[in-house]
């Protein structure tokens, strides 16, 4: 299946992948929603197309490298070429042999694949930077610090896209857990939640909650209406008093003073965890002993927080008391931002150790995650589909990465046709917003509603 909605952009041949990139809408498809535009402004010797996919039961880059292969490579090339880089990597798990022998035949001289462990967090970008190169970002750094760019692989489709003359209108997501059709499909921009539960032929179970993306990283919601974004993978429906809800659903107060009152100090949070295990200054049991303390905040324990990724590892796997160290850790960095006691990446730097020895015996395999999160049973094939969903309304938000919101270019009853701008780029660091189906505008604001 490939997306032929939405008009050509109407680009000259003469104007550079950045500024097509850049007013397609291409962001980051794999994290927070960096704009692409910027990450390719960069220079590097090694292009990464992190297909790795770690999340449990999240099916969606699979799916695309299974489907696409051909386009992925396109925007890898394309990636490369821009940056300079004279060789690209494609990471994905040992396990995806759909993906891999797709994508073998294919493979240009100076693009090799990566094969991984079926293990989380593989999809780290630190876990694959160093994998490939044998080198580790800089602590509080980025891959473009020793000249590497790492992009999901859906990111680079859309980059092939946007080359082509599409703007991002459609994100390809998974839709699973106790629904009755489990799938993988492209998805316009804005529809909600509430039509893509529809589309799976609706829930198996009446006391539910959704986890939005994958079932470590991802957060809890029961908001039927909240609009599917650029950057949404998928959504797990799972039982609302399953022990992954009831792990996540823990207010800030309560963490906290259960992990006062219960950590034992054992340090598993700390020996379990991802970065710390690649030697980067993070240590978990150190930020949950700042909790005895006695003054409302620790100066000397709590920076150990600040290079937490939020992976979970902690918390979903290696706790025996089901404490939340990632929670404690997640609002700590919060505080050492308003108390303005942020380290700089030179003394984070300092603070590095070796990769430590037992590292590569210390992943944690999928399948026993599975099994500890209590999501065993629900591994059917989310295969992709044309999405099956009959909505006739989307509602897009106007700030869908990482920058300044985009601003609105229509008004309430303007027509619009898929692909059509309907937001500008702000000012700075922004992209813009474009129709994912043809209708009217029906509202404007943070989002813009547009009905068939």
């Amino acid at each position: 299946m490939s997306l032929t909605f939405g008009p050509n952009m109407g680009h000259a041949r003469t104007n550079s992948l950045i500024e097509l990139v850049k007013a397609a809408g291409v962001v980051g498809a794999g994290g927070a929603g960096f704009p692409t535009y910027q990450k390719l402004s960069t220079k590097a010797e090694l292009v990464i197309a992190n297909g790795a996919e770690c999340e449990p039961l999240l099916y969606k880059d699979h799916a695309l490298m299974e489907n696409h292969p051909q386009e992925v490579l396109s925007g890898l090339l394309l990636a490369m070429d821009q940056t300079g880089a004279s060789m690209g990597v494609i990471a994905i798990k040992e396990k995806s042999r759909e993906s891999i022998n797709a994508l073998t035949p294919h493979l240009p001289a100076n693009v090799s694949i990566l094969e991984m462990e079926d293990v989380y967090p593989a999809g780290d970008e630190y876990e694959i930077v160093y994998l490939a190169t044998g080198k580790r970002i800089p602590a509080g750094g980025y891959p473009p610090d020793i000249g590497v760019v790492v992009q999901n692989v859906e990111t680079l489709y859309n980059v092939h896209r946007a080359v082509e003359g599409y703007p991002v209108t459609h994100s390809i997501l998974t839709v699973t857990g106790h629904v009755k059709r489990p799938f993988t499909a492209w998805v316009p921009l804005g529809t909600s939640y509430s039509d893509l539960i529809g589309a799976a032929g609706g829930l198996t179970i009446e006391d539910f909650v959704l986890i939005d993306g994958g079932a470590m990283m991802g957060g809890l919601t029961d908001d039927l209406t909240a609009p599917v974004t650029r950057l949404t993978s998928g959504l797990i429906a799972v039982p609302a008093d399953s022990k992954v809800a009831v792990r996540k659903g823990q207010p800030e107060k309560a963490f906290r003073r259960f992990g006062k009152s219960a950590c034992d100090q054992c340090s598993l949070c700390t020996e379990m965890c991802p970065r710390y295990l690649l030697g980067y200054p993070i240590q978990p049991h150190l930020v949950m002993r700042s909790l005895l303390t006695t003054g409302e905040f620790s100066e000397t324990l709590t920076h150990w927080a600040q290079a937490c990724c939020e992976c979970n590892v902690c918390s979903l796997w290696a706790c025996p008391e089901n404490l939340d160290p990632k929670g404690v850790c997640a609002t700590t960095k919060r505080d050492l931002r308003d108390k303005d006691l942020w380290l700089s990446p030179s003394k984070q730097q300092d603070m590095m150790k070796e990769v430590h020895q037992l590292k590569e015996y210390r992943n944690v395999p999928t399948g026993r995650l599975m099994r500890r999160l209590g999501l065993t049973g629900l591994e059917g094939h989310a295969g992709l589909v044309e999405y099956p969903g009959t909505g006739d309304r989307v509602d897009i938000p106007v700030s869908q990465h990482v920058g300044a919101a985009a601003v609105p270019l229509v008004t309430v009853g303007s027509g619009v046709r898929a692909g059509d701008k309907i937001a500008r780029a702000d000012s700075g660091l922004s992209v813009p917003v474009h129709a994912s189906i043809d209708g009217t505008v029906v509202a404007v604001g943070d989002r813009i509603s547009i009905t068939k």
